[in-house]
């Protein structure tokens, strides 16, 4: 059985993963209301997915307004699309 990227296969993180994969970037509000995560989860999630430099993180104001904004870096487009395939292969079974 192949090994599954760990960082990515916890639940939480792997939607989180799949969101920005279709994105260029998103902010904290937006990923947000689309994995229903609270402040608290989100941000310990991408901590750890920053801290696997697979996501990076932009915190700046607008208007006087903090702003945190998440996209997915290059290592982290890639180890999704290698998880993915992994996760492919699995569900296809052995070649007959």
């Amino acid at each position: 059985m192949p090994d599954l990227d760990r960082v990515i296969h916890e639940p939480a993180r792997l939607r989180l993963m799949s969101t920005l994969y279709v994105v260029e970037e998103a902010d904290f509000v937006n990923v947000s209301a689309r994995t229903g995560f609270s402040a608290g989860n989100l941000s310990s999630h991408m901590a750890k997915l920053e801290e696997a430099g697979y996501v990076e993180v932009r915190k700046e104001f607008v208007n006087k307004r903090p702003r945190t904004t998440y996209g997915l870096t290059e290592v982290g487009r890639r180890a999704f699309e290698k998880y993915r395939a992994t996760v492919a292969d699995l569900l296809n079974g052995p070649e007959s």
